[in-house]
């Protein structure tokens, strides 16, 4: 039905802002990025523990699933370090960008992965996003750290979407995220492990950080990742990829009416940044019309 589809999509939008306002969180917790990933990862394991025991879902999967799992897992959780990681020491307008590329990244694996030819307009494309890039790194240098930390969490997380496109196909994402979250907490803890980090001021959280780390765990990421597959079930592929590129857009908003002037850039920044957002959607609609999966 057309109100349906409206109200879905309307759900789509306020999920796809939620995920933009994960950024805004980065920023504002201050513990470093590995702990903030693994509060992140043992609240959200957590809340879908609960979640899966209330639809009464069946937890077992089989070896070759269940390495595919620990192999995303620990995919995922290095993305969400690297992506914290580059927002603490660069700003959070500077993540969102590099992040746009993620879909550049997965258009040059899928051929590798999928065994499928290579497109023109897919080369083409490569050309954009790269001069999209070279023109962001030249008018904002002081933050070529923070954009290259970025570009390696974009790469992980096209990795991360490639290995779930897969898993998908066979199993519920619910039980999808709950391994890999699962997964990415007992990486994370034997990095911190071996990092010696486990000490005493490591579990003393403020009540602002706490809170933050509880809406990005809760909202950001359980509910939003399980509120996403219900929507998916109305709105066509091509809705929802449109809808989802508009992500770094709230978030470079949010950050705007947040942070105000620190998270102003040049104004060429935001020149290599559309360049960057324009081609991603392009090609998507490109593959949607040609149906490539």
């Amino acid at each position: 039905m057309p109100k349906d589809r409206t109200l879905n999509l309307l759900h789509l939008h306020f999920i796809v802002f939620i995920w933009g306002f994960t950024a805004i969180l980065g920023k504002l917790i201050s513990i470093d990025s590995l702990p903030l990933v693994w509060y992140r990862m043992l609240l959200a394991t957590g809340f879908i523990f609960v979640y899966l025991l209330v639809v009464r879902l069946w937890f077992k999967v089989d070896k070759k699933t269940l390495l595919w799992l620990v192999f995303g897992g620990i995919v995922v959780a290095s993305h969400w370090v690297t992506f914290f990681y580059a927002i603490k020491i660069s700003t959070v307008s500077v993540a969102l960008a590099m992040m746009s590329t993620g879909a550049f990244f997965t258009a040059l694996l899928e051929p590798i992965i999928f065994k499928r030819k290579i497109i023109g307009y897919e080369l083409i494309f490569g050309i954009l996003v790269i001069l999209g890039l070279a023109l962001i790194f030249k008018v904002e240098s002081t933050y070529t750290q923070g954009m290259t930390v970025a570009l390696i969490s974009a790469f992980l997380a096209s990795i991360f979407s490639l290995v779930n496109g897969k898993l998908v196909k066979y199993h519920r994402p619910s039980l999808i995220s709950f391994y890999e979250l699962g997964v990415g907490v007992l990486f994370l803890t034997v990095v911190l492990a071996l990092r010696q980090n486990f000490t005493e001021g490591f579990f003393h959280l403020s009540m602002k950080d706490l809170l933050f780390l509880i809406i990005l765990a809760l909202v950001c990421t359980a509910y939003a990742f399980i509120a996403s597959i219900k929507v998916m079930r109305i709105l066509t592929p091509y809705t929802v990829m449109l809808t989802t590129n508009l992500e770094p857009v709230y978030g470079l908003v949010l950050a705007w009416l947040i942070f105000g002037s620190e998270e102003k850039m040049n104004p060429l920044f935001y020149v290599g940044a559309t360049i960057i957002l324009m081609t991603v959607i392009l090609n998507g609609v490109l593959k949607y019309r040609a149906g490539i999966k």
